[in-house]
């Protein structure tokens, strides 16, 4: 019977310890917990083959999340980002929904809400055209000098982009080139102008040669 009855306070002070250390834990495990508000930047990867993304509604969301106090302050934007998988849209104006799984952030914090919750973006068709360059010029050659030839080595550049973008591009043009002064030839790598269009160019700078000759009297 007294072997019972110790056996019994025994147990009691061990599930008393046991509940005292659940409690401890959780303490330990919440205290210092926090939420805040960051700008998160969206990507977008896996756009499908032949196709270009041309327009999107948003580029950042804003993201609630929760962890430890310090480890939220500790946190930077290069460390979290909106991950858009595009591989089942299509040609047109498509909408995503924001899940989640989406935000790529430390594991130990939790993502609680985005905001706005989906965006929307249109993908075009992707093509690829030759264009001839031209090189604008400027100003008068020294006395009695005149120009008498322009060249640009290529002639021509390989320009790749939205179908509804490329179709209107005839002719592209080099930063202009001040010929005032001068008195012999003259060479000079320029960048090709793009004029805000969103485009890629194989060549985006060509060697451009402009021949000085004195004028015939």
């Amino acid at each position: 019977m007294r072997y019972l009855k110790a056996f019994k306070n025994d147990g009691f002070f061990k599930i008393l310890a046991f509940s005292l250390a659940v409690m401890l834990w959780f303490f330990v495990t919440y205290k210092g917990q926090s939420e805040m508000v960051i700008e998160v930047p969206i990507e977008f990867k896996n756009i499908p083959k032949g196709l270009v993304l041309i327009k999107q509604t948003i580029n950042k969301v804003n993201v609630q999340i929760s962890g430890h106090e310090r480890l939220l302050k500790a946190l930077r934007p290069i460390n979290a980002r909106l991950l858009v998988d595009l591989s089942t849209s299509k040609k047109g104006e498509n909408e995503f929904f924001f899940n989640k799984n989406d935000v790529i952030i430390p594991h130990s914090i939790k993502v609680i809400r985005i905001e706005p919750t989906s965006l929307k973006f249109t993908l075009d068709e992707n093509q690829i055209r030759n264009i001839p360059v031209r090189v604008p010029v400027i100003g008068m050659p020294d006395k009695g000098y005149k120009v008498t030839g322009i060249s640009v080595i290529p002639s021509t550049v390989e320009i790749q982009g939205a179908k509804s973008e490329i179709s209107e591009i005839n002719l592209l043009k080099t930063e202009t080139i001040d010929v005032t002064g001068l008195d012999k030839d003259f060479q000079q790598n320029v960048k090709i102008n793009t004029g805000g269009k969103n485009i890629m160019i194989n060549t985006p700078e060509v060697l451009v040669k402009i021949t000085i000759s004195g004028a015939q009297r």
